[in-house]
């Protein structure tokens, strides 16, 4: 199925990235917006930090940077093994759900993240001193 390719290709693509953060590091280039500095936290805030953190095995170290991004690599190698056996079996898992009710656990889980992310300004702006 074409879609699964591009969800496939997609984790695949996240996956290789979070594998070369763990090998080169946490990038010492600021990509911060200005909001960021007004101490105002985004969803995404400290993601980065915490897939070093996933990758390198401090889960609880990554958990609190940013709880979603270990998340993510887990659903991301979920896609890939998916990926694999489809591709190997010629048989695709599908999960369908309405799209209604996808926006809405998006909407509340981003909003949920957003509130957690905000109350932890302080460790989402202070320098990073490393894993």
């Amino acid at each position: 199925r074409p879609e699964s390719s591009v969800w496939t290709w997609l984790a695949l693509s996240g996956l290789l990235g979070a594998l070369l953060l763990a090998v080169l590091g946490v990038p010492s280039v600021d990509m911060h917006g200005p909001l960021h500095y007004a101490g105002i936290m985004d969803p995404l805030c400290g993601a980065t930090r915490s897939v070093y953190l996933t990758m390198t095995g401090q889960w609880e170290a990554a958990v609190h940077y940013n709880p979603a991004a270990p998340l993510l690599l887990v659903v991301a190698a979920g896609l890939v093994v998916r990926g694999v056996a489809g591709w190997w079996t010629g048989r695709w898992v599908q999960v369908r759900m309405p799209r209604r009710v996808v926006i809405a656990v998006a909407v509340m889980t981003l909003i949920a993240l957003e509130i957690r992310q905000q109350s932890n300004v302080a460790l989402l702006t202070a320098p990073w001193t490393g894993g």
